[in-house]
């Protein structure tokens, strides 16, 4: 059964009618919105683009010869230091969908068995839309609509968007200048990552390798808990680097990710049985430091990780503050 991230299923802790939300982006951010929002007894349909759950807390699976490799080739950890989601990590571990991997630090939690398997969960509670691209809004007398691709057209009371900066500028600036202008200000650093599985183990007693050469992070994604298959690393580059090389192609991506790792951990790398890149042109996010944005005469708020800072966590944060602050305002309104 689902765990829900900030309310116990089936009882509204707002007494208000009941009214229609669409949230665009249905990663961490847009599920904690959505989850205080249908606790308050609201009607929540949730669209993004991908082919299923994860966002920036992706995994992806490969076949090889030896079996499924799998790389988390999004966000490597996250941490829960405030009180909120600290209680829903501890809710995760009682599940099993999260547990420490102290290679990365003491203060370090992963998803079990993959990095998405909290969001899927999460996701598994609501009405989301995925494979649904979102290229603008439409407002008249009736509502709120979308328009893109793998949208039915119908109307929603309010509209939520939890996108990256980037993103979200786009959808509102045909609504909000001041708030477009406040995404579009902050940044998000592009990543390549490159994913490599091996026949055997690299012979290094260090399963994490932090800012070295081209490198910002590496790791060996098969050491944390359970994983299953061949031996993978998860190599990420610098933002500067990535910045460098947005536009160049993937197989040589990978190979200089490979080269550079092999060169900071001064051993020689096997060839690979599988070895990919993916370029995350909106990877770490910026840091606002509202934790939302709000248009209340307009129906329309915002939230991510850009509206805190670049962690797992401040995207549940600023997803959580902005339902709450949107099931109050029904409140009052009624």
């Amino acid at each position: 059964m689902p765990i829900h991230g900030g309310y116990v299923p089936g009882v509204s802790i707002y007494q208000t009618p009941a009214r229609t939300f669409a949230i665009v982006g249905a990663g961490l951010a847009g599920l904690a919105c959505a989850d205080q929002l249908a606790a308050a007894g609201h009607h929540v349909t949730l669209f993004d683009k991908a082919r299923g759950p994860g966002g920036r807390m992706a995994t992806r699976r490969i076949a090889t010869e030896l079996g499924d490799a799998s790389f988390d080739h999004g966000a490597q950890y996250f941490t829960a230091r405030s009180p909120g989601f600290r209680a829903l990590v501890a809710r995760w571990e009682a599940l099993g969908l999260a547990a420490r991997w102290p290679e990365a630090g003491a203060d370090a939690w992963v998803g079990v068995p993959t990095m998405n398997a909290p969001v899927k969960n999460m996701a598994a509670a609501h009405d989301v839309h995925w494979s649904a691209r979102v290229d603008a809004l439409l407002r008249d007398a009736a509502g709120w609509s979308l328009r893109g691709e793998g949208l039915s057209g119908q109307y929603f009371d309010t509209v939520v968007i939890a996108l990256p900066a980037e993103q979200a500028a786009v959808l509102l600036e045909p609504w909000d200048a001041a708030m477009a202008q406040q995404a579009a200000a902050t940044r998000s650093d592009p990543c390549w990552t490159a994913m490599i599985a091996l026949t055997g183990t690299l012979p290094t007693g260090s399963m994490t390798l932090r800012d070295c050469g081209p490198i910002a992070w590496a790791a060996c994604n098969s050491s944390k808990p359970g994983r299953t298959g061949p031996q993978s690393w998860v190599i990420q580059a610098t933002p500067a680097w990535s910045l460098e090389h947005l536009e160049a192609d993937a197989t040589w991506v990978t190979q200089a990710l490979l080269s550079g790792l092999a060169d900071c951990l001064q051993i020689a790398i096997p060839d690979p049985v599988c070895a990919t890149s993916h370029r995350w042109r909106y990877a770490r996010s910026g840091a606002h430091g509202a934790g939302l944005l709000h248009n209340p005469a307009l129906d329309l708020g915002v939230c991510g990780d850009w509206l805190i800072g670049p962690r797992v966590e401040s995207a549940w944060q600023s997803g959580a503050l902005l339902g709450k602050r949107l099931s109050e305002q029904k409140a009052l309104d009624h």
